[in-house]
């Protein structure tokens, strides 16, 4: 991906001071949890049944396209009897939609239909359709009369009404009339279940995918204009309150903004469909979203690994920015979202450069902040250790969680603990509640300071990290202190340890005076690491891939105890060709 396009309105380096604050945010309170419950049990009552009621449609306004375009392969295990997605599949022979062994994730995917975007790639329709058909009717016998949480809860109803629309011909080309009925039937209803429930979906991008459905149902079944009109004045607020002025969504995951980006252009092409000019929210929200996406790609095209997402790969990318319709340069400053790109010659760095997302709007956020990733060109050199987001749900459970720790991040950690604490059931606890961020860019190159105070409770120090980049890219200068904060700095913290985990393809020996590295590119440069201030080591380490599987590798640490007095670890990357 290079960094043509014309620019974003906002895509200037701000420079100067910025304090990024967070709130502690400890999730849906108990109130919220049982209301939540309560409005599901209220599903199955009979208020909620003659809500309901009404006349299906004989017929749809018409077949919007759908954006993205399917992976052959996996359509084609379709044709071969299996619905395989991220490591887990599932037999089309036995498989009726109702509740069995497998992770929420591959769940959620088969009912929303998702994988009718696979299977329509796999070849003409009247190879695949008897496949669509087959397991439409399936979920119409479990499903289509019966409101259970399993398939009506309203994001799975706002994505199932995208799909449905977009591969209207897949399902509905059957010539039993009762059949196609039923399917109308329940499309219907699933509209009107939408348009009491969609506020009550969970928070974040669940409620967005609700209100979507919304919208999309409005211009997709006859007589939708009050309904189109109710959804667009509920998407609006939603976006409001939830994607950022830079376009970053607020839970600051990568595959949330990749899946954002996707459900608006598929809507889009609703409008479309029905020669409407889009809504100015929707048109907006994608101005700024795939900007802010493009700003964490690294120079292979793929994205860099933050909040648990696995690095996910340029194809991918490229297909979804393609999808929404909108050219735009990467945006290097992204200070709401919380990261910051510097890009000079062939070099890309990506830091984390704001306190982890509020936890409502996350479930795997991570204790990344003032990490690291940079490439030299198309090669990966810094990375952070990944997760299985957007890739797989295979990952072990106790992978999942240390991949969330600091210590699989590119930054410096304290005694081997969190800067923001990471309980057992997932959610976060204490740790950063602010991070400065003082940003320059000029002749000289690109530079960045920031610092959090994630560790000033505990320890009694400020993490503060700066970077410079030159302006031809060859040369990385940066240094970490941890500087005492209100009561003085601790001694006795123990130590600490900055680390830089390396990408796959970096072969990494010691210098022979022990305080450096050289790193050596596969089919690329080579880079000469120095540090001073810190004793120099090399460890095994570990990378997840674009496709969640995690590959062994090595990291360089630089470690050494915490005095009273604080530190300050002096490092540097230079290319040597």
């Amino acid at each position: 991906m290079t960094e043509g396009g014309p620019p974003a309105a906002d895509d200037g380096v701000v420079p100067g001071k910025r304090l990024i604050r967070v709130e502690h945010d400890k999730g849906r309170s108990l109130a919220e949890r049982l209301a939540g419950g309560f409005n599901v049990l209220a599903w199955r009552s009979p208020i909620h049944a003659f809500r309901l009621r009404g006349r299906y449609p004989l017929k749809l306004l018409g077949v919007p396209v759908d954006p993205i375009e399917g992976l052959v392969r996996g359509g084609g295990a379709m044709l071969d009897g299996e619905i395989v997605w991220q490591g887990e599949s599932v037999s089309i022979a036995d498989y009726d939609f109702r509740p069995r062994k497998m992770s929420r994730a591959f769940a959620d995917y088969l009912q929303s239909f998702a994988w009718l975007r696979e299977l329509s790639a796999a070849g003409p329709r009247t190879r695949v359709a008897p496949i669509a058909e087959l397991l439409t009717r399936r979920w119409v016998e479990s499903y289509g009369k019966q409101v259970h949480e399993t398939a009506w809860r309203p994001d799975l109803w706002g994505r199932r009404i995208l799909f449905w629309g977009a591969h209207a011909p897949l399902i509905l080309s059957s010539d039993d009339a009762v059949y196609r009925t039923a399917v109308l039937n329940a499309l219907s209803k699933g509209a009107r279940h939408l348009d009491a429930e969609a506020d009550k979906a969970m928070p974040g991008l669940p409620r967005i995918a609700a209100w979507i459905g919304v919208v999309a149902a409005g211009l997709l079944i006859p007589g939708g204009e009050e309904r189109q009109m109710h959804g667009e004045r509920g998407l609006a607020r939603l976006l409001a309150e939830l994607v950022h002025a830079d376009g970053g969504f607020v839970s600051r995951s990568p595959a949330d903004q990749i899946d954002l980006i996707a459900l608006l252009s598929q809507l889009k092409r609703f409008y479309e469909m029905r020669g409407q000019r889009v809504s100015a929210p929707v048109t907006e929200a994608l101005a700024r979203a795939v900007p802010a996406l493009m700003g964490i790609a690294m120079g292979d095209g793929g994205l860099s690994s933050w909040q648990g997402c696995a690095p996910i790969d340029g194809g991918r990318l490229d297909a979804v920015i393609a999808a929404s319709g909108v050219r735009a340069r990467p945006r290097r400053q992204s200070r709401e979202w919380g990261y910051q790109r510097l890009a000079m010659g062939h070099a890309r760095i990506v830091t984390d450069a704001a306190p982890p997302s509020p936890t409502r709007f996350a479930t795997g956020a991570c204790a990344s902040t003032l990490a690291l990733e940079m490439s030299d060109g198309p090669w990966r050199m810094i990375v952070n250790c990944g997760g299985g987001t957007g890739a797989t749900n295979a990952l072990p459970e106790e992978l999942s969680h240390a991949l969330r720790s600091t210590a699989a991040h590119s930054t410096l950690t304290i005694a081997d603990s969190n800067s923001t604490a990471i309980h057992p059931d997932g959610t976060l606890g204490s740790g950063v509640t602010q991070v400065e961020v003082d940003r320059d860019e000029d002749v000289r190159g690109s530079r960045i300071d920031m610092s959090h105070d994630g560790y000033v409770r505990r320890y009694g120090f400020i993490h503060r990290r700066k970077i410079a980049l030159s302006t031809d890219g060859r040369e990385v200068v940066g240094e970490d202190l941890l500087e005492p904060q209100g009561r003085r700095g601790r001694s006795g913290a123990g130590d600490y340890a900055i680390r830089f985990h390396l990408s796959p393809d970096v072969d990494v020996s010691p210098t022979s005076d022990g305080a450096g590295a050289v790193l050596r590119i596969a089919q690329g440069a080579m880079w000469r690491f120095r540090a001073v201030g810190g004793e120099v080591s090399i460890e095994d380490s570990l990378w997840v891939d674009s496709r969640g599987r995690p590959h062994n590798t090595r990291q360089i640490v630089i470690s050494g105890p915490v005095p009273a007095e604080g530190i300050g670890v002096k490092w540097g990357l230079a290319r040597s060709n």
